[in-house]
C-alpha cells in the first residue's frame, strides 16, 4: 500500500466504542520519543476519546554500538523489533524515522502514513570550525552513515572519517570531549530536540546528499487492520 502524505496526521484508531487505547510501539532514545509524542499529540487532537500508551523498546541497532551499521544490518536493524511487536499484537501502530526504514516490509505491514517533513539536510557541528571546508587536514569526523562517510570522503579526502554510534546526545557528548573534531548529524533531529543552536553550518547536496526520506517520520501499522489504515 502507497503511503500517503498529508499535513494532519489523519488516522482512525484500532479501537471501537468498547475499547479505545490506541499502542505505539517506539524505540526509547529521545529523539524517537519525541516522534511518540508528536505522532500522539497529533492524534488526540483528531481523536481526543482516544487513550494512547507509547510502548519504548530497545531495538538491535541500540544495542550494538561497537559495530558499523553496515556491518550488522544496517537500517532494519532500528525497525525489526517495533515491527515484531506489531505481528504479535503487542502494539497497533509503530513510529519510525523514515530514513531507517528498509525498502520492504515484512508481510502484512506497511506504511500508513508520512507526516510533514522537517529539514531534510545534513548538519555540521563543531564546537571549533564553522563550516566542513574550515576544517584543517587531518581532522577527525565523525558520523554512522556508510552514506555520509562516502560523501565526506569525495568533498575532503584529506579529513580523518571515523565511525560514531549512539543517540544524539551520546554523539554530542564525544564532540564536546574532544574524540572528533566535527560531526555530521541529521539537521531534523537537532530541531526537534531543540539543538539547532548546535549546527554550525547546514552541508549543501553537494557536499552530502541526504538520505531518503530524512527528516520524516512515518506510521506503520498491520494491513489487516481496517480500522487503523482507514
Amino acid at each position: 500500500m502507497k503511503a500517503r502524505q498529508t499535513r494532519d496526521i489523519h488516522m482512525q484508531s484500532t479501537t471501537t466504542a468498547a475499547q479505545q487505547t490506541l499502542r505505539i510501539a517506539t524505540r526509547q532514545s529521545p529523539l524517537a520519543l519525541w516522534q511518540a509524542h508528536y505522532v500522539r499529540d497529533q492524534l488526540l487532537t483528531h481523536w481526543p476519546q482516544l487513550t494512547i500508551e507509547l510502548v519504548p523498546m530497545v531495538t538491535r541497532g541500540d544495542v550494538l554500538l561497537d559495530t558499523p551499521l553496515a556491518k550488522v544490518g544496517g537500517k532494519g536493524l532500528f525497525v525489526k523489533e517495533l515491527e515484531l511487536a506489531l505481528l504479535e499484537g503487542r502494539a497497533d501502530i509503530a513510529v519510525h524515522s523514515m530514513k531507517d526504514v528498509p525498502v520492504a516490509f515484512p508481510d502484512g505491514l506497511g506504511l500508513v502514513t508520512i507526516c510533514p517533513r522537517e529539514d531534510p539536510r545534513d548538519a555540521f557541528v563543531s564546537p571549533h570550525f564553522a563550516s566542513l571546508d574550515q576544517l584543517p587536514p587531518g581532522s577527525i569526523v565523525g558520523t554512522s552513515s556508510l552514506r555520509r562517510q562516502c560523501q565526506l570522503r569525495a568533498a575532503r579526502p584529506d579529513l580523518q572519517i571515523r565511525d560514531l554510534r549512539g543517540n544524539v546526545g551520546t554523539r554530542l557528548a564525544k564532540l564536546d570531549a574532544g574524540e572528533y573534531d566535527a560531526i555530521i548529524l541529521a539537521a531534523a533531529g537537532l530541531k526537534r530536540l531543540q539543538l539547532e543552536a548546535r549546527i554550525r553550518t547546514p552541508l549543501t547536496a553537494e557536499q552530502s546528499l541526504p538520505a531518503v526520506g530524512q527528516g520524516a517520520v512515518g506510521i506503520e501499522c498491520r494491513l489487516a487492520d481496517e480500522a487503523t489504515r482507514a
